[in-house]
């Protein structure tokens, strides 16, 4: 099943649940690019407000890992996997970059990532 960005925007500010087939293709539609910031930011804020169904949530994760890059590593490397985009220009104390020099200081072979940065 399908939903356009427009119809998934209203559905949130009614309240109502975008199902799990409907999270995947509007997920896909935004990580391609189709979807304006403007739009996907609308979405994202009514679904936080509405609160999200573990469908909802289950969906954007499973589009999100189809599109994410996988790190090469040796067979057998251990990594410390630590998210973050790096600051957001708010000049607040960025605790993932902190906390990745931490653990790399202390031996941990570090994978630090995130999506598009705010900064």
């Amino acid at each position: 099943m399908s939903i356009t960005p427009q119809e998934a925007l209203q559905r949130t500010i009614e309240h109502r649940e975008i199902f799990h087939d409907e999270m995947v293709e509007l997920m896909r539609q935004i990580m391609r690019g189709e979807v304006s910031p403007v739009m996907t930011a609308a979405i994202l804020t009514g679904l936080r407000v509405k609160k999200e169904t573990i469908g909802e949530i289950a969906g954007a994760a499973e589009v999100m890992r189809e599109f994410a890059r996988p790190v090469p590593v040796a067979d057998r490397m251990r990594l410390v996997d630590i998210v973050g985009t790096g600051g957001d220009g708010s000049r607040t104390f960025n605790i993932s970059t902190c906390s990745m020099f931490v653990a790399a200081a202390a031996g941990a072979r570090v994978a630090k990532h995130g999506n598009r940065s705010v900064s």
